[in-house]
């Protein structure tokens, strides 16, 4: 990218000049975190405090204001933070109440945590929250967090990728309440045989199962469904894509659960290369 271009989309212009921010881009160009900023976006991960990076428990443990979504987030998540803090629950808040509060806090030389679950780039609403704090110039910096994904596949023991069986991995959903884009409807995605970890998608397991089959999965292929991973009630338990609906209707997994689909799991094991003593490489002849 020239510098000209650079400067464009950086912002440098002011918001009437670049398109990224008109269209609801951040206008950081490239992303770096601001020098001081007074809002952290934080990922709590899955539920389990555990899971918190570091960085993710040292800002809440110093916020003035930590604002978390309370049906999402466990109030365990959160409990480091200091005494005299303002701990709220956003989940009756809309996002002009919540900017206020973020706002208020940053203008009055406060640290605030606006904690989510799992990572803050993935099914969250960050990035509208990011415009308004642009727009009212409060800087900010996002805390990357554990995905369920991720914290799904080692509570179930698993690898999304095998060698020569599988090296992709695609995270999706189902379209719903929020539609999905029609170049990525689930089935097309599915006949690519790949690793999925498919999210948001629970209160339509028969949905689930027709669009997995649709696209040309064994009905026998393994399911793995992690249920509110991380709280206390949690539910790990394995089904297979035809027998999913009825699996997640008896748990009464309905909500929260995130869906791993991993065809390779059929194939026959390979061994890595990395390891193999036939294969050579730069740290090993």
């Amino acid at each position: 990218m020239t510098n000209e271009n650079r400067q464009k989309f950086s912002g440098r212009e002011g918001s009437g000049g670049n398109p990224l921010l008109q269209k609801g881009v951040p206008s950081r160009f490239p992303p770096s975190s601001p020098s001081s900023p007074r809002v952290f976006f934080i990922g709590a991960g899955p539920g389990d405090p555990g899971l918190l990076t570091v960085k993710a428990a040292r800002v809440i443990g110093e916020a003035g204001l930590v604002l978390y979504a309370g049906s999402l987030v466990p109030r365990e998540v959160v409990a480091g933070a200091r005494e005299g803090a303002r701990v709220l629950d956003s989940s009756s808040m809309t996002l002009e109440e919540t900017h206020g509060l973020l706002v208020e806090a940053a203008r009055g030389g406060e640290t605030a945590a606006r904690v989510h679950t799992g990572d803050p780039g993935l099914y969250g609403a960050v990035a509208e929250q990011a415009r308004l704090l642009e727009r009212d110039g409060v800087p900010y910096e996002i805390v990357p967090g554990v995905t369920t994904a991720s914290a799904a596949a080692a509570a179930l023991g698993v690898s999304f990728t095998m060698p020569e069986a599988t090296q992709t991995l695609l995270l999706t959903r189902l379209s719903g309440r929020t539609p999905v884009p029609d170049t990525e409807r689930l089935r097309d995605l599915a006949a690519h045989k790949t690793s999925l970890a498919i999210y948001l998608s629970a209160g339509d397991p028969e949905g689930l199962r027709r669009e997995l089959l649709a696209a040309g999965l064994p009905p026998d292929t393994p399911v793995g469904v992690a249920y509110r991973l991380g709280w206390p009630d949690e539910k790990l338990f394995w089904t297979t894509v035809d027998a999913l609906p009825d699996r997640v209707r008896d748990e009464n997994t309905t909500r929260q659960t995130i869906f791993l689909i991993l065809p390779h799991l059929l194939a026959d094991p390979a061994r890595s290369k990395l390891y193999d003593p036939a294969f050579s490489h730069g740290f090993r002849t």
